[in-house]
């Protein structure tokens, strides 16, 4: 799942995000949340979010797909059609209906499904850099790959491709004062949802405030070997965030969704 600055009901993917989950918009160089709706499932729940704003109304697939702009009590809003209303989500699990996949949600954390990717957060506090806004202390987000405009067509270059915005985002310069160096942890192939992905993982040390893990995890959609998605997550270095462990049980639990791309049972 960055630095919130401008206007309610959009976020960065990351760590820094502002709290909550919801739509997925790529906007610049960075991905974004849009929206937040109220038809939230049990242990998938999100608050309402603010941040950062953005010129894109959302991410475009395949075929013309569009992630719509703003959600409604019902999970619709601006932009969406009838297929792309809140996919079904089981409990303990958020669902990027597009991507294929249901990510788990630990205790403490909230979740929210989407037609067009999926989040977890946990751990709300006042950003560093601008304490009227809020950050988190672990992010987890998913979409696929094309939204994000990464053109790679396999999950090492994809998820390359990636790490280096995904910290920008994260732990960027407006919240964070911007990212001094950074180690990398992990350049591995581990598989997600039975199929065959890479992940790369790095340490970030920042100017202002909690230093930072991030992580970029691509592989093929259980629905279509055509489609790679992208996890971003970021976790801070503080003793009030997740461990690393949490990380590594979160992508273990990945799975194939119970719904189709249009939000149907699959």
């Amino acid at each position: 799942m960055s630095p919130a600055t401008v206007r309610r009901r959009r976020i960065r993917i990351g760590a820094g995000i502002a709290a909550g989950v919801v739509l997925l918009a790529a906007v610049g160089g960075g991905a974004y949340m849009l929206g937040d709706s109220s038809d939230d499932h049990p242990g998938t729940s999100a608050d309402a979010p603010s941040g950062r704003s953005g010129p894109s109304d959302g991410p475009r697939l395949p075929g013309g797909q569009d992630g719509g702009q703003d959600g409604g009590q019902d999970g619709g809003g601006q932009g969406q059609t009838p297929d792309q209303q809140l996919p079904q989500a089981e409990d303990g699990y958020a669902t990027d209906a597009a991507s294929g996949i249901s990510i788990p949600v630990p205790d403490g954390w909230t979740g929210q499904s989407q037609p067009i990717g999926a989040g977890l957060t946990t751990g709300e506090y006042a950003c560093p850099g601008d304490e009227s806004q809020t950050c988190v202390r672990g992010g987890v987000f998913s979409a696929p790959a094309q939204a994000l405009e990464i053109e790679a067509t396999t999950a090492k270059a994809a998820a390359e491709a990636d790490i280096k915005a995904n910290a920008e985002d994260s732990y960027g310069e407006k919240v964070y004062g911007g990212i001094t160096s950074h180690d990398e942890l992990k350049s591995e192939a581990v598989t997600v949802a039975g199929q065959k992905g890479y992940r790369v993982r790095w340490k970030v040390v920042t100017k202002n405030g909690d230093d930072g893990y991030v992580e970029s995890l691509a592989f093929p959609s259980p629905n279509s070997k055509d489609m790679l998605v992208v996890i971003r997550s970021g976790f801070d270095v503080n003793d009030k965030a997740p461990k690393l462990s949490v990380l590594d049980d979160i992508t273990k639990g990945i799975k194939k969704a119970s719904v189709d791309g249009s939000g149907r049972t699959a």
